[in-house]
Parts: structure tokens; sequence; C-alpha cells
């Protein structure tokens, strides 16, 4: 997102297949920011590890500024660079809309341990909820081209990493949640969609 010549003024630190460093990889990408991504495997920069408490990817820094968690690194940059415009301007819609976010991580995200842990218990049992929870909101999917907007959001934003993952969590989404898959692929072809997705990322598919 930053060409070779060029450093920016903001890094993001972001694990390549952390779904949570995804989302915001996505927000850079949709806003088209100029931003020197690094991607952390293993260890943390002595620095960086030294400027957040949790040691969790995604971090964002600009000059003295550093943010960690992806929910607050994504209202920043919608504030920071504000088009295109991913949050509806009117005080209720945008509260909703910070409700609908909270929601999805509280209720899907707080999942991904258990989706990715060895132990088969956990993971089915998490696939599971997820799974039913995709079916019983699919007609929501088929109202709008994007999620209960006709305007891309933070909530695809949010929703698109998630989905792209269903594959290798092994969820498939069967004949009647063909609304969400359709809106997927929507989210998928987007240009930003694609530059935000890291090398490992790309292998999920």
């Amino acid at each position: 997102m930053t060409n070779a010549n060029h450093r920016s003024s903001i890094s993001l630190y972001s694990a390549p297949d952390c779904p949570q460093s995804h989302k915001v990889r996505l927000v850079l990408a949709e806003k088209g920011v100029d931003v020197d991504i690094h991607q952390i495997v293993d260890n943390w920069p002595e620095k960086i590890a030294s400027l957040t408490p949790y040691g969790e990817a995604p971090v964002l820094v600009e000059q003295d500024t550093v943010l960690f968690n992806s929910n607050i690194i994504m209202e920043y940059l919608e504030d920071r660079f504000p088009h295109p415009t991913l949050m509806p301007a009117e005080p209720l819609q945008k509260a909703q809309m910070k409700l609908m976010l909270y929601r999805i991580d509280r209720d899907w995200y707080s999942l991904w341990p258990d989706l990715v842990s060895s132990r088969h218990a956990r993971a089915s049992k998490a696939r599971k909820q997820l799974l039913e929870d995709l079916i019983v909101l699919s007609p929501v999917f088929e109202q709008q081209p994007f999620f209960m907007s006709d305007e891309f959001s933070l909530i695809d934003c949010t929703l698109a990493p998630l989905l792209w993952r269903l594959p290798s969590l092994k969820v498939k989404l069967p004949a009647k949640a063909k609304a969400i898959e359709d809106y997927a692929n929507r989210l998928f072809a987007r240009d930003s969609f694609i530059n935000s997705l890291s090398e490992s990322e790309k292998q999920l598919r």
C-alpha cells in the first residue's frame, strides 16, 4: 500500500493470518491510505512491543500515536481519512452501526480461538454456532447490496475477513444461505479486498 521509494508516516503492525488485522488492512485499502504494513509472524519488534500492553495485532503507529484494537483503529481511520466515508454521519445511524460492529465482534469474532482450536469438540461447537447464526441472518443479506446498506461500510470490512475464512474453517454454507455467498463474492471482487490480502490469506481459497 506504499511504494518502494516512499516511507509513509503511518505504520501498521499486522499478523498475516489474523482476521482482526485483515479488517484494518481492508479499511486502509478502501480509503487508499499510504501506509507501511509490517507483517508480524513470530516476535514483535521490541520498540512496538513496549508500546502496546497486550502484544496483539493489529497495532497502528502514526508519529507519537499508538493505537490497538481493530475497531478503535478502524474508527480512527474513518475520522482521519473521511473519504470515502464508511460510516453514516447521522448520530443515531452511527450508533446503530457501532452496536452491530460490537455484536459481530462479541458473537462471532469471539469464537475465533475455538474455531482454530486443535480440540475437535471445541472447534466443532464453534463452527456449528457460527453457521447457525449466519443461516438465521441470511434473509438480511438479500435486501441490499451490502450489509443492511446500499453503500460499503465498516460492517462489510468486518464481515469480509470472516467470510473469506469459512472454507479454511470447514464451515460450508448450505444452499438456503446463497444470499450470503453472493454477498461475500461481491466483497471479494472489490479491488480493496484483493489488495488487503496477505500472501498467506490468498492461500485460504
